[in-house]
């Protein structure tokens, strides 16, 4: 069955332009470059890996609730609505809210491919380069895979939530070769890392959570990419440069923070549009988890340096400001030991599968 044909509601054309800006940059210096950058380049190849096979896609998901998502944290979850809910009717909910959050996982994915082969052409310098064509690769493994998921367990897809599209145009028009680093790398995937975590840590499902452990295993390296060079660059900008990113970032962080609600699903269960979106204000779930998909873009913006008073008082308006200390290199780490931990769980079983079968394998033919 085609894409086309699972969307909830169809997208208004079946595929999006933006034009192009800025100038593709050849470099001639093939010297050996930053050996931080080359290091994590050499990291990017080394940990290249097949989603059709790394994943075991065996698992059977049931899409009415794909995710084991609790009651509880479901936007309806004590209003009038869900006391006239049949149980079928939650679980058709459950399923819209997990093909919502995947298919925006999905378009990101595109959207941050594309903005790792732009990074490929206009970035000036080539161990940028080496490092963002690995990148490009990673990000097609992403959606392949989360487009995988959401045909084959889900059957069932969202278009592109408006915001985050709105941030990816702003992104792809700037003609400025450091905006894709600064809108992909630092922000939309900065969020989309701790939106991943967060089902991985609380999903008690192994397919999902197989596929976010790996996923999120690729963009510890891409967040720390985008660190390192940004911050090396935006050390050179003169103050009024600086203030000119931190504007992009305050009206990125604020469409991130509206994208989160989900709304599109509520009125796909009859609900008008104002009403569900107050109900998602309302909802003290949705409240903590707008907060914590932030605890990755805050300390990195601080962290390139980009922290001026504006920025400051519009983390402050957001309840997000303290996120600002926290340790990105421990939640960095952390990504890695999970998926390695992951892995290693996966293949003991199998192994010892393995030698269960040859062990009665033999002992069937001594009995013989």
């Amino acid at each position: 069955m085609s894409t086309h044909d699972l969307y909830v509601n169809a997208p208004a054309a079946r595929g999006w332009q933006v034009p192009a800006t800025g100038a593709a940059r050849f470099s001639w210096d093939y010297d050996d470059g930053r050996e931080r950058l080359l290091a994590l380049y050499q990291k990017g190849k080394d940990k290249q890996w097949d989603g059709a096979t790394r994943i075991d896609w065996g698992i059977e998901v049931d899409p009415y609730d794909p995710l084991g998502t609790p009651d509880e944290v479901l936007t309806l979850h004590g209003t009038r609505h869900w006391a006239k809910m049949t149980e079928k009717d939650k679980g058709e909910l459950r399923r819209h809210y997990a093909s919502w959050q995947f298919s925006q996982f999905l378009h990101g994915e595109q959207g941050a491919m594309i903005c790792a082969a732009r990074i490929v052409e206009s970035v000036p310098d080539l161990d940028a380069k080496f490092y963002s064509a690995t990148q490009t690769m990673d990000e097609a493994r992403h959606a392949e895979i989360y487009g995988r998921f959401l045909h084959e367990k889900i059957g069932m897809l969202y278009p592109i939530n408006d915001n985050l599209k709105g941030l990816l145009d702003d992104t792809l028009r700037d003609s400025r070769w450091d905006m894709p680093y600064l809108g992909m790398q630092v922000l939309i995937e900065g969020l989309a890392l701790a939106a991943f975590g967060m089902i991985r840590d609380t999903t008690d499902k192994p397919l999902p959570k197989q596929i976010l452990a790996y996923v999120m295993q690729d963009e510890a390296r891409h967040v720390a990419f985008g660190r390192m060079a940004l911050r090396d660059y935006y050390k050179q900008l003169s103050d009024a440069e600086l203030r000119e990113r931190e504007e992009f970032v305050i009206e990125g962080c604020y469409l991130m923070r509206d994208r989160l609600r989900g709304v599109e699903v509520l009125e796909n269960f009859g609900i008008p549009k104002k009403e569900a979106e107050e109900l998602s204000e309302q909802s003290e779930f949705l409240h903590l988890f707008r907060k914590l998909l932030f605890s990755r873009i805050v300390p990195c913006v601080k962290d390139i340096g980009l922290w001026g008073e504006r920025l400051q008082k519009a983390y402050l308006d957001m309840g997000v400001f303290d996120l600002g200390d926290s340790n990105l290199d421990l939640l960095m780490t952390q990504d890695e030991e999970i998926a390695e931990a992951l892995d290693r769980e996966r293949f003991a079983a199998e192994e010892a599968e393995r030698v269960a079968e040859v062990e009665s394998a033999i002992a069937d033919g001594a009995q013989r």
